[in-house]
């Protein structure tokens, strides 16, 4: 907060007033919460739900992390917003509540996240190419977003890039990251891609991997394989009855009462 003096707010002598930027700040209810542009193909909105759907699962205690998809984030209120695919930010609130208690951001608006720029931005590449690889590169570096990652699932632009890139900025510029997964030690998680089902569909996705290499499962995933360690555990069960009984007929024909034995 700042303290203008009366000359130079134009009044008498001798009397200071109490100025706070932040009260002429547009609000995220003032601000467009859309730049209306349609996504060019079904991925660019899919793959970050997946990954938002995956973060809910693994850090569902955790309540000081956004992530966004297709929302603009405002940095600066003479500028228009940027809309990442997606973007994570860490240390803010999960949930907000706007005024008259609606709930859910309208956008992101760095004013009124107490300056915390988003830790990390997505782009997924698509069949019309919009600077993914060079111009937004230069833009999210300028914004400070610390990893910056390119998925070109449909290897739409070979010419111009590998089709997973993960890049951390370094000195103001962006470094790229060798491997796939990327371990990425600021959030705690890595980022990789894999062959996977979401959805019903079986293609390769952006998962998000422990610090050894172990990709964590989607919630389909995750109840898929509580189906089949159940339908294993009941196979072993039956299997285990199947051999008892075995075992008891092979007595009987001893002239052992097996139910003796086990009494």
């Amino acid at each position: 907060m700042k303290l203008l003096t009366c000359h130079q707010l134009g009044l008498g002598n001798g009397m200071m007033l109490n100025y706070d930027p932040l009260q002429y700040l547009p609000t995220s209810e003032e601000l467009p919460s859309s730049d209306e542009t349609p996504v060019d193909n079904e991925l660019q909105d899919t793959i970050p739900h997946l990954l938002k759907s995956i973060l809910a699962i693994i850090w569902s205690e955790r309540r000081d992390w956004f992530f966004g998809i297709d929302m603009g984030y405002y940095y600066n209120p003479k500028q228009s917003a940027i809309v990442p695919d997606g973007f994570l930010s860490l240390g803010v609130q999960r949930w907000k509540t706007r005024p008259k208690g609606r709930q859910g951001r309208l956008s992101y608006v760095l004013w009124e996240e107490n300056g915390v720029v988003p830790i990390l931005a997505i782009e997924i590449v698509s069949q019309t190419y919009n600077g993914e690889y060079d111009q937004k590169k230069l833009d999210y570096a300028d914004l400070g977003f610390l990893y910056y990652i390119i998925y070109d699932s449909d290897n739409y632009q070979p010419h111009k890039g590998d089709s997973f890139e993960v890049d951390r900025l370094v000195d103001g510029v962006y470094v790229r990251q060798p491997g796939n997964p990327v371990w990425m030690p600021e959030i705690g998680l890595g980022i990789g891609t894999a062959e996977g089902t979401y959805l019903d569909w079986t293609r390769e996705w952006l998962y998000w991997y422990d610090q050894n290499a172990r990709r964590y499962p989607s919630e389909n995933e995750r109840t898929q394989q509580a189906e089949q360690r159940a339908t294993q555990a009941q196979q072993a069960a039956n299997q285990a009855q199947q051999e008892l009984e075995a075992l008891k007929s092979r007595l009987k024909q001893m002239g052992i009462n097996p139910d003796q034995l086990l009494d």
